[in-house]
């Protein structure tokens, strides 16, 4: 039996206020005068990558910036911290002077401040561990039906997976990663906070995701993707996080060009930088490269964010991207959203999140196993389960490949706002998946004024540990929710909908695997 995690946390939030704006986003107008060589510049796996999806070899994003025009501004500002190829720019720190200068340039195409409010946070845990943790290490897999991969010989060999976080401690001596270290399975790291290849220090929270990813403890797996190939990017400093986003985009490219199949995030930007009408995959520029890379053939996994019992409540950038996997939490005691998971949908009301797992989940620590919470542990999980399920058949794009975890989720084609589509699961992978007998679990009896969802009475379990739960929910033609509904179910009337309110709607429900719906 898994009994609750109790955890103390200590928040220490200092403010200083920031006279006088000195980072900025410099945009150049071209570039022209460039050479560009992609076979010298990208990693033989990032070719194959391009030339599976079809993605030209010669993307104009993909070109270097105008070393002139570098120079040029490089004269003028305090300092040129970051180039990015992908939109034609660079991060500059520069006074006042300075960026009026450098904006009468006839080859500069816009200027922008870096938002800042600089917040210096503090966060302590004390995490009680569960009663029994192996059991919780055996779900975590066996939830998505992980079990199948591992029976069938798939780890993710032949994926490439690129880990943004905040440090690696550790990865380089522990022994819930000697597997990955004997094989040479890390290929690169990069600290783009500090400007070097050491990033195996720093904030424990990357050591964490990645083991959720791969790590084996004695005989058993932490995570799925055992046998993937790694690339390591500290992008995060606790005590600058406006430079976060810089570095993230910087190390979007540098995974790009690196070779990655899989970009696997557990970051995100939301209250203190954004509002959440922002949230609608435009707005921040890691959101766009996420949707870019997507673009580029990369499946992009992201963490929803914890937001979803404070009052910001929905997700952060980058999970509102087009095109990526943005995954949620669920809790293991309940098999449903957990209570800090953020909901979607994406501002533009865009279905998020796509799939979701665990969010309690059995970590490494620095010298032992230890549970954590959080979407930064769901994500992990998932960005495991897509480089075994990419394994199966290599030959899928990073789109057909999204689609079917999507549809692997075992609530599909159901979903809603808390748990998108549910928990991928392994087995659809299989050629020879089992066709069941339909059953009719669930009646609509609709009358003149009200449609009745009665559940099927020789199906209700009243166990006290039964999973007898009704999803449903209302929608429009557009497919944008209305509203959405988790019940117990405790007797065949299960719930009642209004059809003058909802006229002209789709009503849609789940119960034990079923799904139907009908036109209000």
């Amino acid at each position: 039996m898994i009994r609750k995690i109790f955890f103390t946390a200590l928040f220490t939030l200092i403010l200083v206020s920031v006279f006088g704006q000195n980072k900025y986003k410099v945009f150049f107008t071209d570039k022209k005068n460039v050479s560009f060589s992609p076979y010298e510049y990208f990693d033989s796996k990032a070719i194959e990558r391009r030339l599976k999806s079809g993605i030209s070899l010669y993307d104009e994003t993909d070109f270097p910036l105008n070393s002139d025009y570098v120079f040029a501004v490089k004269q003028i500002a305090n300092q040129v911290t970051t180039e990015i190829r992908w939109f034609n720019m660079v991060f500059v720190e520069a006074d006042e002077n300075q960026i009026s200068e450098i904006q009468k340039l006839s080859f500069v195409k816009s200027v922008e401040p870096v938002e800042m409010q600089i917040v210096l946070s503090e966060f302590v845990y004390d995490t009680t561990l569960l009663e029994d943790e192996n059991l919780l290490l055996k779900r975590q897999l066996e939830v998505m039906n992980g079990n199948w991969f591992s029976a069938n010989n798939f780890d993710g060999t032949g994926i490439r997976i690129a880990v943004f976080d905040g440090g690696f401690p550790n990865v380089d001596v522990l022994p819930v990663f000697e597997h990955i270290r004997k094989r040479n399975g890390i290929l690169k790291t990069y600290d783009f906070t500090k400007k070097k290849e050491f990033v195996y220090s720093f904030n424990a929270h990357g050591t964490m995701v990645l083991s959720c990813i791969a790590g084996i403890s004695g005989d058993k797996k932490i995570g799925l993707a055992t046998g993937a190939e790694f690339l390591l990017a500290r992008t995060e400093v606790i005590r600058e996080p406006f430079s976060e986003e810089e570095n993230w985009l910087a190390a979007v490219e540098w995974a790009d060009k690196n070779g990655a199949d899989i970009i696997s995030s557990s970051l995100g930007y939301t209250k203190d930088r954004y509002f959440p009408d922002d949230m609608n995959g435009q707005k921040s520029l890691v959101s766009r490269a996420a949707t870019l890379a997507a673009r580029k053939g990369i499946l992009v996994i992201n963490a929803m964010g914890n937001e979803g019992d404070s009052k910001w409540k929905v997700l952060g950038a980058p999970a509102d991207a087009d095109s990526i996997l943005s995954i949620g939490g669920i809790d293991p005691e309940t098999n449903y959203h957990q209570s800090f998971s953020s909901f979607g949908p994406t501002s533009d009301f865009r279905m998020k999140p796509n799939v979701s797992a665990f969010s309690t989940a059995i970590v490494a620590g620095k010298d032992k196993l230890k549970t954590a919470q959080g979407t930064s542990f769901s994500t992990p999980l998932v960005s495991g389960f897509a480089a075994c399920a990419w394994q199966t058949n290599i030959n899928l794009t990073n789109m057909q490949l999204l689609n079917e975890i999507q549809k692997s989720g075992n609530l599909y084609p159901y979903f809603d706002y808390a748990h998108g589509y549910g928990i991928p699961q392994a087995d659809y992978f299989s050629e020879f998946q089992m066709v069941e007998e339909f059953v009719e679990y669930i009646i609509f009896e609709k009358s003149d004024s009200v449609i009745n969802i009665k559940i099927n009475e020789k199906y209700i379990d009243n166990e006290e540990n039964a999973e007898n739960y009704l999803y449903y929910k209302i929608s429009e033609k557009s497919g944008r929710i209305i509203k959405y509904f988790l019940i117990k179910v405790e007797n065949s009337d299960a719930a009642t909908i209004d059809i003058n309110e909802y006229k002209g709607k789709k009503l849609e429900a789940f119960y034990k695997g079923e799904y139907y719906f009908i036109e209000i």
